[in-house]
């Protein structure tokens, strides 16, 4: 895949103070629904659920849950059902991310929030088998590969530093199975106190997928942890689009901008580096703030 039209290099006073190239690679522009890194994650359980002549995928997510809409969206257009189980009682007034899902054919089941952190899959392979299951973000072995293809990307080969913001660790440990000898990942935590990710990222490789491989995880950079929101993140993300015309999400991309400018003021960034961001996607998340939070 080429990364002409979707790399877009940022210059700015901060950039050329510290002597180091940057640039986004803006996997948000590659679909308005199937949004950002869903594409490359949910590409191989879809391609699967249709080898193995499944009816429909199945899988889990929040109300707010840009992964659910993906899922459901990449359903309908490869003619599969879709079933998402979402976390939490279900409420008196859907949000906008519950209502596409349902506007593109998935069926929602609610799921008590204690239930939901200590599902097994298992159970819900043997009470579906005519569904292909997605785990919750798309986590697993089949979401990795199709992570790793990020790197795969045209262009992406040109940059010594890249940096990513990080969750469960599906496309983290993608994009560290996709690094090459020359380059050094270093992925933002979004969550608070997220001291299992590592092993989760491990699990999902093989020895030959993560040997000399450099990468390390910053927590320091959560703001609170996963989607909590302040004036900071805010600025930070309307400086930033002011700037470069870049829109970002609250959850993850907000936060990669913040820590990436936090890190070149700290010196993390060795003098005629060339740095890539990766743009996760996600927008659609913040159609759940206010209208004057922010300016895009």
């Amino acid at each position: 895949m080429s990364g002409k039209n979707i790399i877009q290099t940022i210059n700015d006073k901060h950039v050329q103070t510290h002597g180091i190239s940057a640039a986004v690679l803006r996997l948000d522009l590659l679909h308005p629904i199937v949004s950002g890194n869903k594409i490359f994650k949910l590409n191989h359980y879809l391609a699967t659920a249709k080898s193995s002549a499944k009816k429909g995928i199945l899988t889990f997510g929040g109300a707010f849950s840009n992964h659910l809409v993906a899922a459901a969206y990449a359903a309908k257009v490869n003619n599969l059902e879709s079933i998402g189980f979402v976390r939490g009682e279900a409420p008196n007034i859907y949000s906008h991310s519950l209502i596409d899902c349902i506007s593109y054919g998935m069926q929602l089941e609610f799921i008590k929030r204690e239930t939901f952190d200590s599902i097994d899959l298992a159970q819900f392979s043997s009470a579906y088998p005519n569904h292909a299951i997605i785990p919750h973000g798309g986590y697993g072995r089949l979401g990795m590969l199709g992570a790793k293809e990020i790197m795969e990307i045209s262009g992406v080969e040109a940059y010594d530093r890249v940096v990513a913001a990080c969750g469960t660790g599906t496309m983290a440990a993608g994009l560290v199975a996709g690094l090459q000898s020359h380059q050094q990942l270093t992925l933002v935590s979004v969550l608070k106190n997220n001291c299992s990710v590592m092993n989760e990222i491990k699990q999902l490789l093989r020895e030959e997928e993560i040997k000399n491989k450099r990468f390390d995880v910053r927590f320091d950079f959560h703001l609170g942890g996963y989607a909590k929101k302040n004036a900071l993140l805010f600025q930070s993300m309307n400086d930033f689009f002011n700037t470069h015309h870049i829109p970002t999400d609250f959850v993850y991309t907000g936060k990669l901008v913040h820590a990436f400018y936090r890190m070149m003021e700290a010196g993390a960034f060795a003098r005629d580096s060339k740095v890539l961001l990766i743009h996760s996607g996600g927008l659609q998340g913040n159609r759940s703030l206010g209208n004057n939070e922010l300016i895009f």
